[in-house]
Formats: C-alpha cells, sequence, structure tokens
C-alpha cells in the first residue's frame, strides 16, 4: 500500500480516491489503537466514536501531505498526524482558553521563582514587581486566572530535558496493586534495627545467628564449626534471640 502511495505521489502528485479508501481501511486498526489508548485517560462523557472521525480526518490529511522524499515512512507519519488531529479537537473541548492557562502558568512561575529567591512566601508587591505589572495590573491578571479551579493533568506530567511533555498518566495516579510505600519503609527501617542489634550481640552469638540464619546452616553443622556441642550451639542461640527480643521490644516501646 505505502509502494503505490509513493508512486501515485511521485508520478502524479496527486491520490487517486479509491485508493485513499483502501488507506483508510487499512489503517483504520491504527486509528482504533490510537484511540482507545487516549481513551484511557479521558473523562468517560467523552465520546469515541468523535474522536474517531477526528483519526479519519487526521488520516485524510496525511495522505494529502505525505511527501515521498522526506524518506519517513507513511505508518510513522499518519500516526502523528492522527495523534495530533486527536489532542487538537479535545484541547478545543477545553472551556477554559489556552491564553488563559499560559496566563495562569506565567503566574505560577513567577510565585515559584520569587519565593525560591526571598526563601519565605512572596507577596503581591514582590510578584508584581517580577513581572513587571503595576498592582493594578497584576490584580486584573488573578481574576483572569482565578476560574482555573481544575487541575490539567497534561500539565502536571511534567516535561523533560528538551521541554517535552513526558510520563503518562499512570505516572500520577496511585497503583493500588503496586507495594504501599510506608509499609515498605517501616520495613526497610525494621531491617536497620535488626542489623544494629545484631551488631550489638556477643561474638559469638553474632556468630550463631549469621551461621544459622544467614547461611542457612543447622545446630550440629554450626557446632562442628565452631568445636562445640550441638546443645551448646542451641543455647547460645536461644540467649541471643532473647537478647534480639528484648532490645527490639525496648525500642518498639519507646
Amino acid at each position: 500500500m505505502e509502494t503505490m502511495l509513493r508512486e501515485a505521489k511521485e508520478k502524479y502528485n496527486e491520490i487517486p480516491s479509491d485508493l485513499k479508501e483502501q488507506i483508510v481501511l487499512e489503517h483504520t486498526p491504527l486509528i482504533r489503537y490510537i484511540v482507545n489508548r487516549i481513551a484511557v485517560r479521558l473523562p468517560s462523557h467523552i465520546d469515541l466514536d468523535d474522536l474517531h472521525n477526528t483519526g479519519v480526518i487526521g488520516l485524510m490529511d496525511a495522505i494529502e501531505k505525505y511527501d515521498p522524499e522526506k524518506n519517513c515512512k507513511f505508518k510513522t507519519y499518519a500516526e502523528f498526524r492522527i495523534k495530533g488531529a486527536i489532542l487538537d479537537q479535545l484541547r478545543s473541548l477545553d472551556w477554559v482558553p489556552r491564553s488563559v492557562r499560559q496566563k495562569s502558568r506565567k503566574l505560577e512561575r513567577a510565585y515559584g521563582e520569587v519565593e525560591q529567591r526571598l526563601g519565605r512566601s512572596a507577596t503581591e508587591d514582590e510578584v508584581a514587581d517580577s513581572l513587571g505589572l503595576e498592582i493594578d495590573k497584576f490584580h486584573t491578571l488573578l481574576n483572569q486566572v482565578r476560574g482555573i479551579s481544575l487541575v490539567n493533568l497534561e500539565e502536571i506530567r511534567g516535561t523533560n530535558s528538551d521541554g517535552d511533555r513526558s510520563g503518562t498518566f499512570a505516572d500520577i495516579i496511585e497503583d493500588v496493586h503496586s507495594e504501599n510505600p510506608f509499609a515498605s519503609l517501616k520495613l526497610l527501617e525494621t531491617k536497620h534495627v535488626i542489623s544494629d542489634t545484631i551488631g550489638t550481640l556477643p561474638e559469638k552469638e553474632r556468630l550463631v545467628v549469621s551461621l544459622y540464619y544467614y547461611e542457612d546452616l543447622n545446630m550440629k553443622e554450626i557446632g562442628n564449626i565452631l568445636g562445640i556441642t550441638e546443645s551448646r550451639v542451641c543455647q547460645i542461640h536461644t540467649k541471643a534471640v532473647m537478647r534480639l527480643r528484648s532490645k527490639l521490644k525496648g525500642m518498639v516501646d519507646r
């Protein structure tokens, strides 16, 4: 299909209608795939059929503007145009004008820069001065952006070193199946406490604990290594455990 498209572009600089129809049919799964990927980040009231139709328009635009001399695969170019058309459609649904959002970001940056420089909360006069605005103009700016009461998820994803949007919405939404960070921290702290407590044991008790729990040796094997009886190893192990339990209980109680 791409070969036929290239030939039509190179020879006639025009795409026959039947070829356009074939290309649209062939790339319908691609449009559906892009729509479904974007849909998982959208509220339920967004009509996916509308997005699919917008994707078709983006594909038609890709067919018209595709340049074989750019040495780019048509599928790659089409995917870019389809996604761009859908995102443009979604942006047009935003009830807050882009100019207002830009002013809001400008104001947020000003507050952040001033407060970082001063090391404290910034006053209105200080922020207005950093923006080169008189205080009445600054208040006008505040009135313009105060209607933005919802968080734009597209903005809080952050940017990479090139200034492009990076990450996905999954990066800012809790993964209920992931390990609880507080539980992980508690477990890590407990391990550190146990390790430090073991380090305070007498040398022989510390050695028995190490051989038994870390080297996975039994009491008889430990006795052979230390040159003592198995019952003596059991006694040392019991004392070590009692000592550890006592110290750990004291730490927990504190």
